[in-house]
């Protein structure tokens, strides 16, 4: 069997077949890095341009010895271990086409222990979202009254917002799915305001010869002319232009993750919550607050996009309050 000589190549390869299954660019670039990294782990001298093993030559054996480098040697979390093993073994069954014994890898795959999340009181979770300004206000509030995902807020686009049925659609969210979740009425207004601030600002991007998005897996070649089009734009677009790495071209993204997550650690300190505050935060809020409230663990389940209830039940713990909560022995 002839293998390739150069890993840009098989990264490359690697690359056609993540886009091809229509994977997110984060998860792209997550997955080549950690397939470049199994490659050098196992080549120390690849920089001399010696190497010494090519992966169609390596196997399950090796793929351990990869993961239990990165666990003791870099010590990575067990959900950076989990997404490394994913990169390894998307690289043999989709680009390599080698079927591994897959019973003797996902033996070791590491789980995450159970974690209570921090749950700010209504009246907390407020406080901070008062101390909030502009854009990333109007993002808090989302995050907390629609139970979105940070990146899944920071992906929206102007199409997935139904002021109608004061809906947003969540598409290719966690897991590839689709879901319908609610828009709170509070933010209406504001979010219309806001619109018509972005829709302004694009209107002079295309004056400018600018005004490109970046369009999801193969859409950009099936409506050629959609990446400059008002509802394919980012309700929260960056402040300044990028250059796509792939065709060059100068586009506005969406604001950057950690943008909001700093405007939420800011807003945290000043409202003066010891609790560590993030982001997700408001999204465990939206979930334990609709169950206060009474409200179906499965309807909850829904709106917050998890395939499997037991998910959902971590939020349960909310129902150890109220009157028909378990008390303790001291009270």
């Amino acid at each position: 069997m002839t293998q390739p000589t150069q890993g840009k190549k098989l990264l490359d390869q690697m690359r056609d077949q993540i886009r091809v299954k229509q994977y997110s660019f984060r998860t792209e670039k997550t997955y080549l890095h950690w397939a470049r990294e199994y490659f050098v782990y196992h080549n120390p001298e690849l920089k001399q341009g010696k190497v010494a093993k090519h992966p169609i030559e390596m196997g399950a054996l090796e793929i351990n010895q990869f993961i239990t480098y990165l666990v003791t040697e870099r010590k990575i979390s067990a959900s950076t271990q989990n997404q490394a093993l994913s990169a390894v073994l998307f690289l043999y069954r989709h680009v390599l086409k080698i079927k591994l014994d897959e019973d003797a890898i996902s033996l070791n795959r590491p789980k995450k222990g159970k974690r209570v999340p921090v749950i700010l009181s209504k009246d907390e979770a407020l406080a901070v979202i008062n101390q909030m300004k502009g854009q990333y206000r109007l993002m808090a509030q989302i995050l907390y009254g629609s139970g979105l995902r940070l990146m899944e807020c920071l992906r929206l686009r102007v199409k997935d917002i139904d002021f109608e049925n004061h809906r947003i659609i969540v598409f290719d969210g966690k897991g590839g799915d689709d879901r319908v979740t609610m828009l709170p009425d509070s933010v209406l207004a504001p979010l219309r305001q806001h619109l018509d601030e972005v829709k302004l600002q694009h209107q002079n991007d295309l004056a400018l010869g600018f005004g490109s998005v970046y369009m999801p897996f193969a859409l950009g070649e099936k409506y050629p002319a959609a990446h400059k089009q008002w509802i394919w734009q980012y309700v929260f677009p960056a402040s300044s232009f990028y250059k796509d790495p792939e065709t060059g071209t100068m586009r506005r993204h969406h604001t950057h993750e950690t943008a909001l997550q700093k405007a939420v650690r800011v807003a945290a300190r000043a409202a003066r919550i010891d609790k560590p505050v993030s982001p997700h935060t408001f999204r465990h809020c939206f979930a334990t607050h609709l169950l206060e409230a009474g409200y179906d663990i499965r309807t909850v389940q829904e709106l917050l996009g998890h395939k499997d209830v037991k998910t959902t039940m971590i939020y349960t713990h909310v129902l150890n309050r109220g009157p028909k909560a378990v008390r303790s022995p001291l009270d």
